[in-house]
């Protein structure tokens, strides 16, 4: 088994709904998001895949969120979701999906600080 991962950043702000805490009012953070994708086997190139590529595609989408409050981002507005680092890994999940096939995406993880981290591991479930 293979694996790499790329991290990529951006800096928005969010609040959470039915949350009982200060996290209820709006607030930002300079979020961190590591993507990590495995596979059992390499090209021809003998990468797993190319990492400019998982990069770009990552930076991406981190650009849909930078500088914006999350809670308006359209997937978590139009679908009532609350924008939770958990929910947050979980859309760049579903994103990067497409591009990293035939490999599969081992686990998403957003570093709200440089402490607090969720995680979204899609073949665990």
């Amino acid at each position: 088994m293979y694996s790499i991962s790329v991290e990529g950043r951006f800096s928005s702000s969010h609040f959470l709904n039915d949350y009982d805490g200060d996290c209820a009012r709006i607030h930002g953070h300079n979020w961190k998001v590591q993507v990590e994708v495995r596979g059992n086997h390499l090209a021809d190139d003998g990468m797993l895949m190319d990492f400019t590529v998982l990069k770009k595609e990552l930076d991406a989408v981190a650009a849909e969120f930078d500088h914006t409050i999350i809670n308006d981002h359209a997937y978590f507005k139009d679908n009532r979701i609350n924008p939770t680092a958990e929910t947050l890994a979980h859309y760049f999940c579903l994103r990067l999906e497409a591009c990293v096939h035939p490999n599969r995406i081992h686990r998403v993880s957003i570093f709200e600080t440089d402490d607090t981290i969720a995680s979204y591991l899609p073949h665990e479930c």
